[in-house]
């Protein structure tokens, strides 16, 4: 029987039978993997903790017919206990988790798997407020799946300049012949901030104020769930900044 072996961030987990569980991995250099780990659910299993979400493991699996089976599995990064012990962590990191998961196979790229691995660190390690590591994790995944927001040039129609209003269903920011009428103004320092998560300029992350780093965390949420076309649960968990 054939096996692949690869590194995988743990996405989620549904319960098959009595001891087994679904698990739902991206990968490093297949992409997106869903396999049966049986027995995990056994108190006796040295798998269980190693196939939790968040999780970053070395797994060797066996090529079946519809869902693979997990054969092995040895830790590489153990992100999981320090992000679930902290709400706005775990929130954070279930909101990221389940936009990998959206990702097509196409999209589902080695960079795609350190970007989520990165993200996944930074929370645990607790640096940088949840939010502002959630908001530059899903600018960046945007931006490798090919929907990179316009944060300079006018994303309608080029023009170059200082704008001040920002339409996700256009792009990101637009000048004002091309802004639908109503929409919002956006403060310069919002749009600077957008820049720096794009960037991780984490010590201007850090000192943006309260209020340029709510506006943001809106439009980055607003914009990632336009292209996503679907919304992302996990946000209405997420405690605002």
């Amino acid at each position: 029987m054939p096996t692949i072996r690869d590194e995988v961030v743990i996405l989620r987990t549904h319960k098959l039978g009595e001891a087994d569980r679904i698990v739902t991995m991206l990968s490093r250099r297949h992409g997106k993997l869903r396999a049966v780990a049986k027995g995990v659910r056994r108190t006796s299993s040295r798998l269980g903790s190693r196939l939790e979400p968040f999780m970053v493991a070395d797994v060797q699996l066996y090529k079946g017919r519809s869902l693979d089976i997990v054969q092995q599995a040895e830790s590489l990064g153990t992100y999981g206990a320090d992000i679930v012990v902290h709400y706005d962590r775990y929130t954070s990191a279930n909101a990221m988790v389940e936009t990998a998961d959206r990702l097509n196979e196409a999209e589902a790229t080695p960079q795609q798997y350190l970007l989520l691995v990165g993200g996944l660190r930074a929370l645990a390690q607790g640096d940088h407020t949840a939010r502002s590591v959630l908001d530059s994790y899903l600018l960046r995944a945007m931006a490798l799946s090919g929907w990179a927001p316009s944060l300079s040039e006018c994303a309608r129609c080029g023009r170059g300049g200082s704008h001040d209003h920002f339409v996700a269903q256009l792009g990101g920011i637009v000048c004002h012949d091309c802004a639908p009428t109503g929409a919002a103004r956006i403060a310069p320092t919002t749009i600077a901030l957008l820049h720096s998560l794009m960037a991780g300029e984490w010590d201007v992350v850090d000192a943006a104020s309260s209020g340029a780093t709510a506006a943001a965390s809106g439009l980055v949420a607003a914009y990632t769930q336009f292209h996503l076309e679907r919304g992302i649960r996990s946000l209405e968990h997420v405690e605002s900044p």
